[in-house]
This record gives C-alpha cells, sequence and structure tokens, in this order.
C-alpha cells in the first residue's frame, strides 16, 4: 500500500522469518557460529536463549539453510519441533515420524530408543547429521525436559550422536537451575544469548531492511524518528518491525515522508508501547568514531553516508 510512496520494492517491515532480511550483529553472529557448531559436531545441547521478538527462530533458520540449500554437500535428518506444549506420546511420535523410525515406534518408547540408535549410528556412519531442535522450548513440560536429556546421551565410543538445540527466553534458562533438571544442565556444551538492539544497531536494523526492500533510510524515516523507535521498542526487532509498518502506513495516510518522530509516538500510543529505555530518553550516546560507522554500514550492505545519518542522530 506505501511501497511506492516510499519508493520501495515491498515491505521491509513484515513478522514473517525472511532470512534476506536478517542482520547479524556481533552477538548475533557468535550465537549463529555456536549453532553451527553444535549441529555439525553434535557437541552436547547447544542452547539459544533471548526475549521474545530478538530473532531465536531467524537464527536458527539461518543454521539450518546449508542443509537445506546444498544437501549432497551438507546433509542431515532433523525433528524441528516448534510447539513443545506436547505430551510425552505426541513427543514420541514426532521424533518417529521426524527420523522415519516405523510406525511401532511411535508406541513404545523401548522400541523408539532402539531404533533411534540403530539409525542415528548408521547415519553418523554415512555422515548424515542427526538433528533435534526444539523451538520456545521454556515452556516444554519437565517430563519431556527429561526425555530430551537422555536423547542427548546417546553417543558413540567416540562421538555424540545426535545434535540437540534448545531455543527459549530466559525462563528456560531459570528452569535449568531447577534441582531437577541439573543433570540436564551438564549437558549443556554451548550457551548464547541474543539481547536486544541498542540504538546503533536497530539505526543498523531499519536502514539494512529498507535497502533490501530497495528504498532509502532517510526517505522513510528521520533521525528523531529512529531514536524513538528504539526507545519504545526496547531494541527489540519484532517491536521495531510492528512499529516501522504501522509509522510508515501511517506516514502514508498523512502524506508524510520522511516519517518523524511524532508519527513514531502516535503509533506507539496505539499499541500501548511506552518502551522500557522511556526514561532514558534524553541521555547522549558517546559519537561513534569513523571505523565504527564503516562497520555498521557493512554490516548491513548499505552506503557509510547513509548510516551516518543515523548512527549520529543523538550526537549532532
Amino acid at each position: 500500500m506505501y511501497e511506492q510512496f516510499y519508493g520501495l520494492r515491498e515491505r521491509p517491515f513484515d513478522l514473517s522469518s525472511n532470512l534476506k532480511y536478517l542482520l547479524l550483529t556481533p552477538k548475533h553472529q557468535e550465537a549463529l557460529s555456536n549453532l553451527e557448531y553444535g549441529m555439525s559436531v553434535a557437541s552436547g545441547i547447544t542452547l539459544l536463549v533471548g526475549e521474545a521478538g530478538t530473532g531465536k527462530t531467524t537464527l536458527v533458520r539461518k543454521a539450518l539453510a546449508p542443509y537445506m540449500r546444498q544437501p549432497s554437500a551438507h546433509r542431515a535428518r532433523w525433528v524441528y519441533v516448534s510447539n513443545p506444549v506436547l505430551s510425552r506420546d505426541e513427543f514420541l511420535e514426532s521424533l518417529a515420524q521426524g527420523f522415519q523410525l516405523s510406525p511401532q515406534a511411535a508406541a513404545s518408547k523401548t522400541r523408539l530408543l532402539r531404533e533411534l540408535e540403530e539409525a542415528l549410528v548408521q547415519r553418523h556412519a554415512d555422515g548424515i547429521a542427526s538433528l533435534l531442535i526444539i523451538d520456545e522450548a521454556q515452556s516444554l513440560p519437565h517430563e519431556l525436559l527429561e526425555e530430551v536429556r537422555l536423547l542427548a546421551n546417546i553417543e558413540s565410543d567416540t562421538a555424540k550422536l545426535m545434535g540437540v538445540v534448545l531455543a527459549g527466553q530466559p525462563a528456560l534458562a531459570m528452569r535449568l537451575n531447577e534441582p531437577g533438571l541439573y543433570q540436564l544442565k551438564q549437558r549443556i556444551g554451548l550457551r548464547c544469548t541474543l539481547p536486544a538492539l541498542t540504538l546503533r544497531e536497530t539505526a543498523a536494523y531499519i536502514a539494512h531492511r529498507i535497502w533490501m526492500a530497495g528504498g532509502s533510510p532517510e526517505r522513510a524515516f528521520t533521525r528523531d524518528a529512529v531514536t524513538a523507535i528504539h526507545e519504545r521498542s526496547g531494541g527489540i526487532p519484532r517491536t521495531i518491525n510492528v512499529i516501522c509498518e504501522n509509522a510508515l502506513l501511517t506516514g502514508f495516510a498523512a502524506d508524510q515522508r520522511p516519517v518523524g518522530r511524532e508519527t513514531v509516538l502516535e503509533v506507539c500510543v496505539d499499541f500501548d508501547l511506552h518502551g522500557q529505555f522511556a526514561t532514558r530518553a534524553a541521555s547522549v550516546l558517546p559519537r561513534p568514531t569513523s571505523a565504527a560507522v564503516e562497520a555498521a554500514a557493512d554490516a548491513g550492505g548499505a552506503s557509510r553516508n547513509a548510516f551516518s545519518r543515523y548512527l549520529h542522530a543523538r550526537t549532532r
């Protein structure tokens, strides 16, 4: 609806997990490296923690992308559980189907474990990775967390036979401190956290998505608007998308280009977004160095000048 008005080919702030728009901050790159290593080496359980909307699902999909694009070079079979609110029987059925076990394996835990171990041994010998990925893992019932621990124990004399990834909100990390889950916590080989974006990263994130959609950041949002988006979103990418999408729609209706701070605040009132950083709205960030600006531009795939207009928003 507003794309042509702002010089865009498509909507840049859609809420789908589109890898085309993924911007890897240093923390995202670190987490991605951990996921890729955990999937390829199967070194125990890989734990990915982040608040809702920080991009955990998108990052997991990014780590899986090589297996999907080049099956001959990166062979793997995986089970992806996106809704962990399952009964024990439903969970076992998902494993049996995902790893192509017999129908009888879903009805018997003993048979499932025997068939699964046989399948994992054979696939490991054939150079095929086996992965179990559980998203929103903070919602897993206690009995299923125990099942995950048992599955992570399957190994040969020299290697783990299945990589396990648990992605969830901070409540998952808190649950792992419970006495009954101590053994599961001991099996975590890799752990990474996705924090909220800083103001500079928020500016880079917004600019990157606009560039990828064919537009120019300075034509879409003013510097003060970007600062307001960061304040009210708390640096959470999903919330940034919601604010930007609705601000562009509101700006289009008001024939406003670029969108200003007042329009952003109006949208935030409608969505009841007060911002966890609102009390620090008047603070001034240190002026970024030219090297920092250039690095942010490289990360977003945009020109240094376009990013400078955003990254110096609070320092001129």
